[in-house]
């Protein structure tokens, strides 16, 4: 299967007509995804002090506007929602889209976001207990006629889910770079793992990881897709890719390295032999995660240039 290419567009830092303008461009550019994320404040966090939209309501706009790329969040905090909304909305955004609707669920990161907003964010452990239980309600109304569940977290009560969602199966992506527990939920889950700003090594051990949870579920591993977001700071010539380093480091403060060892910080040329890298290491699709501001040449080097060499 060929390697698929991917947007993740951060909605922040641009007005909403903007981007609508960048979603068609890239659909236009025939990106097989676009994606937004799941925050109310921005990422990195910076207090809450940069333009940011709502996911939700932004998938619908994003929805109407494409015609060719899947869609999709990586990855909604089920944290922020109830799970049987959340089904209901994917399969909305399912009927809008005409079918290109992939959903992202993952357990959260960003607390400050939470906090402020007035959520509870509880210790990772009971997050993932929650992921566990919102993906099975999700999945029940996704498919089955009638849902009922009793967890610790969430219940339905023979709710049903009309009408259906376009596709058949509606895919279910879960989001984490965690061994013992998100990569445990994605093989019981999933039918997509996203990886979000690793190395090609580490992308390619949890890779292997996941294998072996698949085979502890008796699951086929090659029934998963995997994709991985690197962040685009891709530059023209080596000072615009080493403002892009800079940039990057004032952005994530003590989180730069690890961010750095997951990001397109190269020049196209060098973009087309990372991206190469992963594929290798058992990536399907690789994304590219645009944080207003970039370089539009290089973007427009993107797409011209690093894309068609890929396919």
């Amino acid at each position: 299967m060929a390697l698929m290419l991917g947007a993740h567009v951060g909605q922040q830092n641009m007005s909403m007509d903007a981007m609508r303008a960048l979603w068609r461009k890239l659909d236009n550019a025939k990106v097989d995804w676009i994606s937004a994320w799941d925050h109310f404040y921005e990422a990195p966090p910076a207090g809450g002090t940069i333009d940011h939209f709502e996911a939700m309501t932004t998938l619908g706009a994003l929805a109407a506007e494409t015609r060719h790329a899947r869609i999709g969040c990586l990855v909604f905090y089920v944290g922020y929602r109830n799970p049987a909304s959340i089904a209901k909305a994917a399969t909305t955004l399912d009927h809008i889209s005409g079918g290109r609707f992939e959903l992202g669920l993952g357990a959260g990161w960003h607390e400050q976001e939470a906090t402020a907003y007035g959520y509870p964010f509880p210790p990772v452990s009971d997050r993932l207990d929650m992921l566990d239980e919102a993906a099975t309600i999700i999945r029940g109304l996704l498919v089955d006629e009638r849902t009922s569940f009793q967890g610790k977290y969430y219940q339905v009560d023979n709710a049903a889910n009309v009408p259906a969602p376009v596709q058949k199966r509606l895919p279910i992506w879960i989001g984490g770079l965690g061994e013992k527990k998100t990569l445990r939920l994605v093989a019981r889950h999933a039918d997509g793992w996203n990886a979000a700003y690793t190395t090609v090594a580490h992308f390619s051990h949890l890779n292997g990881v996941l294998d072996q949870w698949c085979e502890k579920q008796n699951r086929d591993p090659a029934s998963l897709k995997r994709s991985i977001n690197l962040t685009f700071n891709l530059g023209t010539t080596a000072a615009e890719v080493e403002q892009e380093r800079q940039a990057l480091r004032a952005a994530w403060g003590p989180a730069a390295e690890r961010i750095e060892g997951g990001a397109l910080l190269c020049t196209p040329e060098q973009a087309v032999e990372r991206i190469k890298a992963y594929e290798a290491a058992g990536a399907d699709m690789v994304n590219i995660a645009l944080r207003a501001p970039w370089h539009d040449q290089a973007l427009d080097a993107y797409i011209e240039e690093v894309m068609p060499a890929l396919r």
